[in-house]
């Protein structure tokens, strides 16, 4: 069989767009199929930051900073006061200005424009969209195939996609996933919103302000903080004890204590068991609680996107929502890889990418490359963040014992940066082999998102915790946390060591009587 390329990518995700930018560049022959592209998790980002900067706005006075009012274009109410010429101008004023009060009129003080906001999404999206788009993929070499097939395996293996057989070395599925409804009674005849439909609905003239968030997970995390710093009401039931599952304890404890104290309704260890619509209202019955909401966003599990793929017909296994593949990502046919959302785990492009990139070269050459996910951070961008990387306080002491671990915490109200922006919530949390050895880490606060990759950086090059001490960090800056917490990692040894404390003691008990 004559081959046409050396690989062919399913799946126009960003970490598929990647990975066949990346083949091209490895003077690779490459095909990537795709049906469509959802950049929706740009819009879930731009909406953070637009609550962040909600919310800073709202604090500007204890910065001894004063807003009179802000600009027309963000301050509907005002359309009453100029010139309307038509009945139609007239109703989509009413409508913007009725849009503004609903948003308004809950916790936060200050004014969103929905359709503005919505408008810069699609701008922030649009654009990044154009760096990978098929245009450009086209350019640089690559066979972009629309459209949507499935493999065969008879006589042998191809990808069939648009009445054309695509014949490669090996395939690459980066396909992503489709959230995992529930199954809760009466869920699906009442309605609810998926993650990636939540923010057009808050561009309707009357947008919901009453919200339960259904699921434990990053995203789940950042949308319930991101709607009530913009007035909305928000409950947030979780299954688990914990709201952000995998991640240390005392880190989303901290998390968790941050959004309550922003209004969020917090519902650890519940389970939604039904959903009713009485006199056009959503009640869900939750534990104990009946609770009445306006809307439901149901941000669970997700499940990979691979039902039209044919994969059974060609040996590729799959158990518990994810593909099963090995530390080279390969599948159980050997000649394809998997990567990204569709092997499971959490919805983060830069893991997906990282996934890509061992796949492909895997796939290209020889499969010799492995995952190693321990130096790998990930984050919640909530704020303040959560980020982490490596193993928690618990992982480490299960797997070299209680005395073998020293746990280094330094809190944010101590540093000069934090107390000048008022960011002073916030923890740095390193786990430490009495070695030096640096074996995780967890930060809470300011910056945490960018700090976290120093100490990835520290676990993936084996540099030790007494490097990190001796940093100099420019003051003032949140970098100073990691150099601050590294510090205690001498203090703690010291302490422990009696016959060093004795030693240092006579040592300069000489020195003092010693004449010069």
């Amino acid at each position: 069989m004559t081959l046409d390329y050396d690989v062919v990518i399913i799946g126009g995700s960003l970490a598929g767009r990647s990975a066949a930018l990346m083949a091209t560049q490895l003077k690779a022959k490459v095909a990537l199929v795709e049906a469509k592209t959802d950049y929706g998790f740009i819009h879930h980002h731009v909406f953070s930051e637009i609550g962040r900067l909600a919310q800073q706005v709202s604090n500007a006075a204890q910065f001894g900073i004063g807003i009179s009012k802000p600009p027309d274009i963000f301050y509907p109410t005002n359309v009453s006061n100029g010139t309307i010429h038509s009945s139609t101008e007239k109703t989509e004023a009413l409508s913007l200005q009725d849009s503004f009060i609903a948003i308004s009129s809950g916790k936060s003080q200050t004014p969103v424009m929905w359709s503005e906001a919505l408008l810069y999404a699609r701008g922030v999206s649009s654009n990044l969209e154009q760096f990978h788009s098929p245009a450009v993929l086209a350019a640089q070499g690559v066979d972009v195939v629309i459209g949507k097939g499935q493999f065969q395996a008879s006589p042998d293996l191809v990808f069939a996609v648009n009445n054309r057989l695509l014949r490669a070395r090996t395939y690459l599925l980066a396909s992503g996933s489709v959230p995992v409804i529930p199954d809760i009674e009466g869920l699906q005849k009442t309605g609810f919103l998926t993650l990636s439909e939540i923010w057009q609905s808050l561009g309707s003239s009357t947008p919901p302000q009453n919200w339960v968030i259904i699921g434990g997970t990053p995203q789940s995390v950042e949308v319930a903080q991101t709607l009530a710093r913009l007035g909305c009401s928000v409950t947030l039931i979780v299954h688990h004890p914990s709201i952000i599952r995998h991640a240390d304890p005392e880190i989303v404890q901290l998390l968790q204590a941050q959004l309550e104290a922003e209004g969020v309704r917090v519902l650890t260890n519940t389970t939604v068991t039904q959903v009713r619509l009485i006199e056009d209202k959503k009640w869900l019955q939750a534990g104990h609680k009946a609770i009445e909401t306006d809307e439901i966003l149901v941000a669970t599990a997700r499940q990979p996107n691979i039902e039209s793929l044919n994969l059974a017909a060609v040996g590729v296994k799959w158990h518990q929502r994810r593909l099963v593949v090995n530390e080279k990502l390969q599948t159980t046919n050997h000649q394809i890889y998997a990567c990204g959302d569709v092997i499971g785990g959490y919805e983060f492009p830069h893991i997906a990418n990282y996934e890509a990139g061992i796949a492909l070269k895997n796939a290209l050459f020889f499969p010799w490359n492995k995952v190693n996910y321990h130096s790998i951070p990930w984050g919640v961008c909530s704020h303040p963040i959560l980020a982490q990387v490596g193993w928690t306080e618990a992982q480490a002491k299960h797997q070299y014992g209680k005395n073998e671990i020293i746990v280094l915490r330094q809190y944010f109200k101590l540093l000069a940066a934090a107390q000048i922006q008022e960011e002073t919530t916030g923890i740095c949390k390193l786990i430490v082999r009495r070695n030096g050895e640096i074996l995780g880490c967890g930060v809470l606060g300011t910056a945490a998102n960018e700090l976290i990759n120093i100490i990835a950086l520290a676990i993936a090059q084996k540099i030790k915790i007494n490097h990190i001490a001796n940093l100099a960090a420019i003051f003032p800056s949140f970098s100073e946390i990691l150099e601050q917490t590294a510090r205690q990692w001498h203090q703690q040894r010291l302490q422990n060591n009696t016959k060093l404390q004795d030693c240092l003691e006579s040592f300069f008990h000489f020195r003092r009587d010693w004449k010069i």
